[in-house]
């Protein structure tokens, strides 16, 4: 085993310095530890068909159709009508812009499922507007940045989707309800932290709205936000399975966008030209990280990895505490994808020996690698923000920090005080 985890380690941290693709990296290393144990041939046979079977799963169609419906919302005005009935019922605040910009992101992201395409869509609407009013370009788009990942435990997620495949136990609906109150407290931390600078700093407060355009502005976002209550709602009565559930959001979003009239017929090739693409890359690591997940097992790894947790303390607080580091750390050069798929087997079975419900782990789990999107060197959001507001990197390390610190509380919360994540699923019956 020992002589497997340097190939695995080895070559995997090899590929990765060297910029190869990180499917490409996992498909590799996985081939490479497979050749320690068997010959060529066969080991690459292996690695070829576990990636397959590894796809062949219905609960994996929803991520296509997640995606292709989060593409169209991006493009179908969505985001601006979000924005606009935020903007209503919170720009008046003191620091009521960076504010708007999170409960927008949260809004975006619970529809589009997507922490890239909420970073995106509400950056390049709400950045501009920021620097416009008085606050300084590295912290507008550090709000964006940090905000973009609650739509990843705020449900639908695709990312919960990936953890009930790898954990095999909890229900796609069980985790779409439990991601409700984790996102939200992480949203609401980080407007407390955003609120609290924007004061210090003196940044200003919009005009307060009164209340019919409250109203209006609330009627336009309607539309788009009766999506959320759609899917979960059908999936919660047993209506339709999350599947099925990601085939009616994007009926819904395509019969939207079309009403809006800011897609037309043509700019369809487009956005579904887009989603193919997105999906095969996802389609990719998600196979890669399925195939490496079943070479760890063959060699026992995750095993050894749990021996060596337990040798270290056998406290409940003290393992929570080392694999939430290691999490950590492992989110700041892996995609959540694929290190949900390889660790999710490695640490599910220490936690359980422990007491800690799988469901609870889960979403402690994806809450963790949020962090991850948003730090250097491979942080996907972070890069993407950087994007679109036109913000170096390291000019928004600083306005980052207290940012950090809101989502790492957030995060020491959902670890601590399970109920934060099992009380609704509990009154749903999960």
């Amino acid at each position: 085993m020992e002589i497997a985890v340097l190939v695995l380690v080895v070559s995997f941290l090899i590929l990765l310095l060297l910029d190869v693709p990180v499917a490409y990296c996992l498909g590799m290393s996985t081939l490479l530890t497979m050749v320690v144990a068997v010959d060529f041939v066969p080991a690459a046979s292996t690695t070829a068909q576990r990636i397959a079977t590894g796809l062949d799963s219905f609960t994996l169609l929803a991520i296509p159709f997640f995606i292709l419906a989060g593409n169209l919302m991006g493009r179908g005005g969505i985001a601006r009508r979000l924005i606009a009935f935020a903007r209503a019922l919170i720009g008046a605040l003191p620091g009521g812009l960076a504010l708007v910009n999170i409960i927008a992101c949260m809004l975006f992201g619970s529809i589009s499922g997507s922490g890239i395409a909420a970073a995106a869509a509400i950056g390049s609407v709400m950045h501009p507007k920021m620097v416009d009013g008085g606050y300084s370009p590295g912290f507008s788009a550090a709000v964006n940045v940090s905000s973009a990942t609650t739509g990843l435990l705020i449900p639908p997620s695709n990312v919960l989707i990936v953890y009930s495949l790898a954990s095999g136990t909890v229900s796609v609906a069980a985790l779409f309800v439990a991601g409700y109150l984790p996102g939200i407290l992480i949203g609401g931390l980080l407007m407390v932290v955003a609120a609290f600078v924007a004061n210090r700093k003196g940044y200003g407060k919009g005009d307060r709205v009164p209340l019919p355009e409250v109203f209006k502005h609330f009627a336009h976002a309607l539309p788009s936000l009766t999506l959320v209550v759609v899917v979960i709602g059908g999936i919660i009565a047993g209506i339709f399975t999350a599947t099925e559930a990601a085939a009616i959001a994007v009926l819904y979003a395509l019969v939207l966008v079309l009403l809006y009239r800011e897609v037309r017929i043509r700019d369809l090739y487009d956005v579904f030209l887009n989603s193919v693409t997105t999906t095969a890359v996802v389609m990719l690591l998600i196979g890669a990280s399925l195939a490496l997940s079943w070479v760890l097992s063959f060699e026992d790894i995750p095993q050894g990895i749990a021996e060596s947790l337990l040798a270290v303390s056998d406290n409940k607080i003290i393992v929570l505490l080392l694999i939430n580091v290691l999490l950590l750390m492992v989110g700041t050069f892996m995609d959540m994808t694929p290190a949900i798929l390889i660790f999710t087997p490695i640490f599910l079975p220490v936690v359980v020996g422990f007491g800690i419900d799988p469901l609870h782990f889960g979403i402690l789990m994806v809450a963790n690698l949020c962090i991850g999107l948003c730090t250097p060197p491979v942080g996907t959001v972070l890069f993407a923000g950087a994007g679109i507001s036109g913000v170096t990197v390291p000019a928004m390390i600083r306005p980052l920090a207290p940012l950090y610190v809101a989502m790492l509380v957030a995060l020491i919360l959902i670890t601590f005080v399970p109920q934060i994540t099992l009380v609704i699923p509990r009154l749903f019956g999960f």
